[in-house]
């Protein structure tokens, strides 16, 4: 009988590896897609994910919306609050008063780096709670109201 080799740790060598190709390229913002480890590792998703799993713990990777994996770099600062609520934050921090126009759908998707359709659902939700007001197609969104800051100890 054939001797084979035990899938036991072989997550931690596909952890090292990717650590290593991470070190090696300063400008990776996102570990390759689960598939292409599976790939090349001849491995199943399951092994991938425990392995995306070990850079999570050790601070070296974060889920994305979406099933992607991004880079964590040392001493980076990422905002993780939702998206509606880092949207409602320009208003207060670039000085909007009610009734000024709004940046479009288009502008805030790449500003915050994501799909106009996500920004679009974050728009409803303001629209929804009543800090913005609805352009309609082709129309400029307006400040409705001051979106209010809760403060969290």
């Amino acid at each position: 009988m054939a001797q084979q080799a035990s899938p036991r740790g072989t997550f931690l060598e596909i952890a090292a590896a990717v650590k290593a190709q991470i070190k090696a390229d300063p400008e990776m913002l996102r570990l390759p897609p689960a598939a292409d480890l599976m790939q090349a590792h001849g491995v199943s998703r399951g092994v991938v994910l425990r392995a995306f799993g070990v850079l999570q713990k050790e601070g070296v990777a974060e889920p994305e919306p979406g099933g992607r994996w991004r880079v964590v770099r040392a001493g980076e600062r990422t905002d993780r609050r939702p998206l509606e609520d880092r949207i409602a934050a320009i208003i207060m921090d670039d000085g909007l008063p009610v009734g000024a126009a709004f940046p479009s759908a288009s502008v805030l998707a790449e500003r915050f780096g994501v799909s106009r359709p996500t920004v679009t659902k974050a728009l409803d939700k303001l629209e929804a709670a009543g800090v913005l007001a609805s352009g309609g197609q082709g129309r400029v969104r307006t400040v409705r109201a001051l979106p209010i800051r809760e403060e969290r100890s």
